[in-house]
């Protein structure tokens, strides 16, 4: 008779089958990767022309012989040498020999070496190279740098026509021209902002919000488990949805069907019909609370992000889970979309921000500038960019790929909420209750706004979960700790001499992260 052979449960083969892979590569454990020669090679080729295409024909002193930097690579091999010395020597007084085309005259006799310094100032002179400006840019762009950058050109020297010419370009010696540094060019004026209505009802948290297309009621989910929709005019409450058996984590309304979407930390996401206020459809899938969603523009489909790490695409009709879009390590926290690609964007607790293939369903590249972690985006209305919020800074990207533009620094706080619109005015709302508001070119702070909380309140609930622009932009809604909704709204009174701008020119300081 045959004895019964022990069940487990799945949980159980699962830990076991781990604890096997574990014991197996155990000994390998942070042992280094064998370096490949060819691919070490083709790497330090790239980083040679990436970092160092501007200095690769420079001479350097190397056992008594002067050489060019990059005389053993292909693209040097054009490279000028009088060939009736074999001490190579400098002409003239630059710390690098003439360009390709300029014939030696009279004027131009090979007479000494420079010194050590001139070599080092003539290297600090010489333009950097593309990935290096690219990755300097901070409160400003190069374009603008440029435009506030004064030159004034020194008086030529007697052979000023013999000057050499950079290999590439036939630009003029940039080591002629006294450079003044970098400075951040004026921002835009905006008017000050201002609390303009408090909107109490909500029983506990309020966490998101959403403002319908027409302009002319908004909705808000809250920590009382409970969805409200408010006239946006007049501030009154006109409708309570129930249904959620937890906090309200995201709401949205589509723009091209009646339905209202809200997702919770019941993991449940639903769609309620508002023509009859009841849900209609419900998204099954997630593994924990879901923290946020967002409707594509253009085509019927609900972009969900959780605490599961994964953001999830659903078919609004047939409720299909069409893409699960996993990658992130930890807690997804927001997810944006968008009509161009990268059509989807998600931030995550890991601290990286994804950009996605809607079709393919997989990454196309991961941001990962940020240090703590994302729990805010926003994508600019008119521009083709996002603003990033962490407890580090805010960064501004470039689309499609992700291109870092410039830090914003000063909001030292929990980031949990951003929004932009399109004068420019970038909003970011904190866990501490801070709201600041940013000149969105230069990255100039140029409002500062802490609210009271209502009577009855500590000032530890203090917190902005959830910023939004009305579709006009006229005025700006924040869903707060303190069970409150708070509309503000431009100071209609403030002119740009009542209010100037506390704005110095200050030198860029250049930093990549």
């Amino acid at each position: 008779m045959t004895e019964d052979v022990q069940k487990h449960s799945v949980h159980t083969l699962v830990f076991r089958s781990l604890k096997r892979t574990h014991d197996m590569f155990v000994a390998d454990h942070a042992k280094p990767v064998s370096l490949d020669e060819t691919s070490h090679k083709v790497k330090m080729a790239a980083k040679l022309r990436a970092d160092y295409s501007a200095v690769l024909h420079m001479p350097v002193l190397k056992e008594g012989k002067d050489r060019p930097l990059g005389s053993n690579m292909p693209a040097n091999q054009n490279y000028l040498q009088p060939a009736d010395d074999p001490e190579y020597l400098i002409t003239g007084t630059h710390a690098y020999p003439s360009g390709p085309g300029v014939a030696l005259t009279a004027d131009t006799q090979i007479h000494r070496n420079p010194s050590e310094g001139g070599v080092h100032a003539m290297a600090l002179a010489l333009p950097p190279s593309q990935a290096r400006l690219d990755a300097s840019r901070t409160a400003a762009s190069v374009g603008d740098i440029h435009r506030h950058a004064v030159g004034a050109e020194r008086p030529h020297a007697p052979h000023s026509h013999a000057m050499s010419l950079l290999e590439g370009g036939g630009t003029k010696n940039s080591s002629l021209i006294a450079r003044k540094a970098p400075t951040m060019p004026k921002p835009q004026w905006h008017a000050p902002w201002k609390l303009f209505r408090v909107i109490s009802g909500h029983l506990g948290w309020v966490r998101s919000i959403a403002v319908e297309p027409g302009n002319q009621w908004f909705v808000t989910g809250a920590g009382d488990r409970t969805i409200k929709i408010w006239d946006l005019a007049s501030g009154k409450l006109k409708l309570s949805l129930t249904g959620h058996i937890s906090t309200v984590r995201g709401v949205a309304v589509s723009t091209r069907s009646p339905y209202l979407f809200s997702c919770g930390e019941d993991k449940q996401v639903k769609c309620w019909d508002l023509e009859y206020n009841k849900v209609i459809r419900h998204y099954h899938g997630h593994l924990s609370a879901v923290y946020d969603l967002d409707l594509h523009p253009t085509i019927d489909v609900l972009v969900t992000c959780s605490r599961d790490a994964t953001a999830r695409v659903w078919d609004i009709r047939s409720k299909a889970n069409v893409h699960t879009l996993s990658g992130h390590t930890n807690t997804v926290a927001t997810v944006r979309c968008q009509a161009a690609e990268p059509q989807i964007i998600t931030g995550s607790h890991d601290s990286t921000i994804r950009l996605w293939d809607l079709i393919a369903g997989k990454t196309r590249a991961t941001l990962t500038n940020h240090k703590k972690s994302v729990r805010a985006l926003a994508l600019h209305p008119r521009q083709y960019t996002l603003a990033s919020g962490s407890a580090d800074n805010i960064k501004q990207w470039t689309f499609p790929d992700g291109n870092f533009i410039q830090n914003l620094s000063g909001h030292n706080a929990i980031i949990n909420a951003m929004a932009v619109n399109s004068d420019g005015v970038l909003v970011s709302g904190a866990d501490n209750g801070t709201i600041h508001l940013w000149d969105w070119r230069t990255g100039y702070n140029f409002q500062r706004i802490h609210a009271a909380v209502q009577p009855g309140s500590l000032d530890s609930e203090s917190g902005i979960f959830a910023c939004m622009f009305d579709n006009s932009e006229s005025r700006l809604i924040t869903a707060e700790a303190d069970k409150t909704i708070k509309v503000y709204k431009e100071d209609d009174t403030a002119t740009e001499e009542s209010h100037p701008i506390n704005w110095k020119p200050e030198i860029l300081k250049r930093k990549r992260f």
